[in-house]
């Protein structure tokens, strides 16, 4: 499943994968694969994703059923 809402965030706060990998310590690809769905970040990568979009961790990562 893709994680639309955490690529909404980004582009909304006018950042790139690059520089939100560089914010949050991880490499574009680690980012990409997120927005992907192809990767399962920690609770402590989701967390500093958050911060990084002035988001929680329902608006970014709570799956709908």
């Amino acid at each position: 499943m893709q994680n639309k809402r955490m690529k909404i965030a980004r582009v909304e706060r006018d950042f790139s994968q690059k520089q939100l990998a560089d914010t949050v310590g991880v490499t574009r690809q680690t980012i990409g694969m997120i927005e992907a769905g192809r990767f399962n970040p920690s609770i402590k990568l989701c967390n500093a994703i958050c911060r990084a979009l002035g988001k929680t961790l329902n608006d970014l990562f709570w799956e709908d059923e």
